[in-house]
């Protein structure tokens, strides 16, 4: 089966609200709720607008999407300095085929590392969702902050480093400089 990678556009919206949906809503089970369960149409279409969705196609449609959504996003919640991901779905129909992890392994290495150059990547799940956790450990991240959703879920932060080298020289670096020091460097 052919696939490709591709940004989302708003004419995406309505197909990829739909597998999100599905791909959600065995967590309701677990008593597990993200806002996603909640969304419309029209907030995924703003998600798109307003952040980077892939989308992973095949000639059954919309198979796989994962979106990152960045510091400057505004009216976020920011935990860490670098790019968040997000709303990381497989269809049914295609789970166990290897979409998912070409999906990550796209943004995380294309998109984040290579191309915007961030040192690091960082996500969050349930903590009581019977799998993600250790898949999530299993591709290389590590637990780092915990907290709870504004639906009263617990959930664990875990960040991925993809640069090393950026990252030991971004968190060796003051987060703020001084008058002076910008002052210097013009």
């Amino acid at each position: 089966m052919s696939h490709r990678i591709r940004l989302a556009n708003e004419s995406d919206a309505a197909p990829l609200h739909s597998l999100l949906q599905k791909a959600y809503a065995p967590l309701l089970e677990h008593n597990i709720h993200f806002t996603i369960t909640r969304a419309s149409v029209e907030d995924v279409r703003e998600v798109i607008r307003s952040e980077t969705t892939y989308v992973l196609e095949t000639d059954a449609g919309l198979t796989a999407t994962l979106t990152t959504r960045f510091q400057w996003t505004p009216a976020k919640n920011h935990l860490a300095p670098w790019p968040f991901v997000h709303w990381f779905a497989v269809a049914e129909h295609a789970k166990g085929q290897g979409y998912g992890r070409e999906i990550i392994r796209y943004v995380e290495e294309t998109f984040l590392r290579d191309t915007l150059k961030s040192p690091a990547v960082y996500l969050a799940t349930a903590i009581e969702h019977p799998w993600l956790t250790s898949l999530y450990q299993r591709r290389g991240y590590e637990p780092f902050h915990t907290a709870t959703n504004p639906l009263g879920v617990e959930l664990v932060y875990l960040r991925k480093i993809l640069d090393q080298h950026a990252f030991d020289v971004q968190e060796n670096k003051p987060a703020v400089r001084s008058l002076n020091e910008l002052r210097a460097l013009a």
